[in-house]
């Protein structure tokens, strides 16, 4: 077990002034797997046990969560750890993001585009943007990430599912900006990239990354309130939603959907593909990284079915703890749903809805029918290829990199 020393104070004796060190809390919980012998410290998927996820957070909150200040420290500590780990110290340059906006749709309450953005010079982030049509500004903005699904099919890649429709549209007709963004190696971005180069290390930095300029656009945008900003995702996206929570301070509102967990790290390489959690003088689960949101609104939804089945006994509770740290333990709510599985389905929207129009003041009523009950029937559901954003009539720009290698040696340039 490493041990940490400061100096605590300074003691004279006989003339001779001594420095007398405290020591002070060790850095690595105990019980942590072996480290690697060699390269990075990887935490992948089931890394830990459930009960030593539990063991990591009751240590985490007896030597890092003592104080408000004492908290604050180790979350410097965790971010910086992401941050590096990601090989994004320095984050890249904010350069233009020669938005395209293209093919509005006109629905009930809502209308639809096609969008991209320069996210570094050569990369396009891409994804669709949903705009309320009743309602004054400014409008607050909600970015919608996503998780993994059907890889083969490009037709049902989850950014034109019905569910990320339903949710995007839905949130539109009760009064917010939304766009959904497709992740790196998905999608649209498939156009530049392959889905190789998704399950490489390029792909957790270039999401965050893609995440951080997409609050850049979402709030260049006429009419919004760059007050008012939340992100919401399920499963990949929710991993997403607070890894973005924890580096980016505009976010005010996080919506991690069926991902929160303290023993479960991430399947894929863009979730747990670099050494964000664990290095020789840090370790922090996924659980640690939501609390760096506090303390700003959460919402933990989770269920009975998955490797967030233990949230209301296990990781709410130390969420609350470190809420109350900031006297904010009202901010974390934890909607539990112990029949249901892994996906972003009716009820978990319907929690997510009633959490931002009560942190947004959003209308409610565009998501009940006259009975008051749950209602998305007003939703459009539109075909795949009505919402790509590349196709003849909107071609690629000429700049736009077309490999994994150009890209990662165009992000490398953006960062000097």
């Amino acid at each position: 077990m490493q041990l940490r020393y400061a100096l605590a104070m300074l003691c004279t004796i006989g003339g001779i002034t001594f420095a007398i060190a405290q020591q002070q809390p060790p850095l690595l919980p105990p019980g942590l797997p072996p480290a690697p012998a060699t390269g990075p410290m990887l935490c992948k998927g089931n890394y830990l046990t459930p009960e030593q996820g539990k063991a990591v957070l009751e240590f985490d909150l007896a030597n890092f969560a003592t104080t408000r200040a004492a908290w604050e420290a180790h979350a410097n500590v965790i971010r910086k750890q992401i941050q590096d780990g990601m090989g994004l110290s320095p984050l890249p340059k904010h350069g233009p993001l020669n938005g395209i906006v293209h093919s509005l749709r006109r629905h009930d309450g809502y209308t639809v585009e096609n969008v991209a953005f320069e996210s570094i010079p050569g990369f396009y982030a891409t994804g669709n943007l949903y705009r309320p049509t009743t309602g004054q500004p400014p409008f607050p903005v909600i970015l919608s990430t996503h998780g993994h699904g059907n890889a083969a099919n490009l037709d049902g890649h989850p950014r034109f599912s019905e569910s990320m429709q339903d949710r995007c549209a839905s949130l539109a007709r009760m009064g917010a900006i939304v766009l959904s963004i497709d992740m790196f190696g998905w999608g649209d971005s498939l156009k530049q990239v392959t889905y190789q180069d998704h399950l490489s290390t390029l792909a957790m930095p270039m999401q965050l990354w893609d995440n951080i300029r997409a609050i850049d656009f979402l709030t260049s945008l006429d009419g919004v309130d760059p007050k008012r900003i939340a992100v919401t995702g399920e499963s990949g996206g929710g991993t997403q939603a607070f890894l973005l929570t924890a580096l980016e301070p505009r976010i005010t509102v996080s919506v991690p959907v069926v991902m929160v967990s303290s023993y479960f790290f991430g399947g894929c390489a863009c979730e747990s593909g670099r050494p964000i959690h664990r290095s020789e003088e840090a370790f922090a689960n996924n659980t640690d990284v939501a609390a760096l949101a506090a303390p700003r609104p959460i919402l933990v939804v989770s269920d009975g079915k998955d490797w967030t089945q233990n949230v209301p006994q296990v990781e709410y509770p130390f969420l609350k703890k470190i809420y109350a740290l900031y006297d904010a333990d009202d901010r974390v709510v934890n909607v539990h749903l112990a029949s249901e599985g892994h996906d972003y389905g009716p009820s978990k929207r319907d929690a997510m809805y009633r959490f931002l129009a009560d942190q947004f003041h959003l209308d409610l009523t565009a998501v009940r029918n006259a009975a008051g009950n749950f209602d998305e029937s007003h939703v459009t559901v539109e075909p795949a290829s009505v919402m790509r954003v590349w196709d003849a009539d909107h071609p690629l720009p000429a700049n736009a990199l077309h490999s994994g290698e150009a890209v990662a040696a165009a992000l490398r340039e953006a960062q000097r």
